[in-house]
């Protein structure tokens, strides 16, 4: 399936505080921006895939959403996997499209925790929060001080992740925290649960995005502008929870990047530039030892030095991520990767010709990989 699909449009609304707004108003703003920039009309979309809210999980959202756009698609529905559903939702429309299921397919996702319900986000996990283990955060923080007892890896190490992410956010007009940071002010910042601090953790946003698939050749008889061509995908889930795993510096990222990648046929080394899921800086580290950028356990000395920064070996989140542009979990980065494969992204990376995408979701539980090629 190399290169057979191509993300044809990517659409978007504003990030942050969006008062007033529901999250199908949101997911039809998206989806209608998208097709617009695929230059496709709503008739022909026979697919319509979409992640449901995490913040207010609905029934039979795919077809709520669908009534609403004035839609009867002959695949569709809501699929979800926490942050990793958003590629995971692309993979399935490309092997429907592969398989000739359908033609145009729309995948998209839109949430308002900023202005309306934060439960999702503040809810304990599991059954240990009677003990102090308490939320997400807690979680994330018992896989960086297990990361930094077994591998020596620091604050700074994690702080230095922080600072080039949030360096290119800054430099992103439509980023939703648009604000440097260094390292000084890293360590300055409070702990969440150590060792986590704030300006490890993302940010909580409304907003929504989309994105329009189709194949290579509907995309040449149609006459679309800049096609991005789908290389390789790939996912991998653990069914257990943080206190339940083996290893906990190990995750089932390994099994989606390096499935993505052989797909893509290529190798670590071949990617110009990532777009590394970051709800927390340790899930960026962890991310980059799973897909081989950095031997496991190296993944600290790798980020620092400034290697992630848009002049650095590896940018990563160029348009500054869950950390700096949009706490939506992971679509934003698909548009993103798909920007700078067209060579229009704000922070362009000069010669880019591919572009790895991670999403994931829970505590490090599910993950799906996306690889992007150079605008045929």
């Amino acid at each position: 399936m190399r290169g057979h699909v191509v993300i044809a449009g990517i659409g978007q609304t504003a990030f942050g505080k969006l008062p007033g707004r529901g999250t199908i108003s949101l997911n039809i703003e998206a989806c209608r921006n998208a097709l617009a920039d695929a230059g496709v009309e709503k008739d022909a979309v026979d697919a319509l895939l979409v992640k449901p809210p995490t913040s207010n999980p609905q029934f039979m959202y795919g077809q709520t959403l669908a009534e609403a756009m004035g839609l009867q698609p002959r695949v569709g529905g809501a699929w979800d996997q926490g942050g990793a559903a958003n590629i995971s939702l692309i993979t399935f429309a490309a092997m429907a499209i592969e398989h000739g299921q359908c033609e145009v397919a729309l995948v998209c996702y839109a949430d308002n925790p900023r202005t309306g319900s934060r439960h999702a986000y503040e809810r304990a996990w599991g059954d240990d929060a009677a003990y102090g283990w308490f939320g997400v955060p807690a979680g994330y923080a018992m896989l960086a001080r297990r990361h930094m007892e077994e591998f020596g890896t620091t604050g700074d190490q994690l702080g230095a992740i922080a600072v080039a992410i949030r360096r290119h956010g800054a430099a992103n007009p439509d980023a939703q925290l648009r604000k440097k940071l260094t390292l000084e002010q890293y360590r300055e910042s409070p702990w969440v649960v150590d060792p986590l601090r704030r300006d490890d953790c993302c940010l909580v946003s409304d907003g929504a995005a989309a994105v329009v698939l189709m194949s290579t050749q509907r995309a040449k008889s149609l006459g679309v502008k800049k096609p991005v061509p789908i290389l390789g995908f790939g996912q991998g889930q653990s069914s257990w929870d943080v206190a339940q795993r083996a290893d906990l510096t190990r995750t089932c990222a390994e099994i989606s990047g390096r499935t993505a990648l052989a797909m893509a046929g290529l190798r670590a080394q071949d990617i110009d530039v990532a777009q590394i899921y970051d709800c927390f800086t340790i899930t960026v580290l962890m991310t980059l030892e799973a897909y081989g950028f950095a031997p496991h356990g190296q993944g600290g000395p790798f980020c620092a030095g400034g290697r992630l920064e848009i002049d650095g070996e590896l940018p990563v989140n160029t348009a500054g991520g869950l950390l700096s542009e949009t706490g939506m979990p992971g679509l934003q980065l698909v548009l993103e990767g798909v920007r700078q494969m067209r060579g229009e992204a704000n922070l362009q990376v000069r010669d880019a010709k591919t572009c790895i995408v991670s999403n994931q979701g829970g505590i490090m539980h599910t993950h799906s990989t996306l690889i992007l090629g150079q605008c045929q």
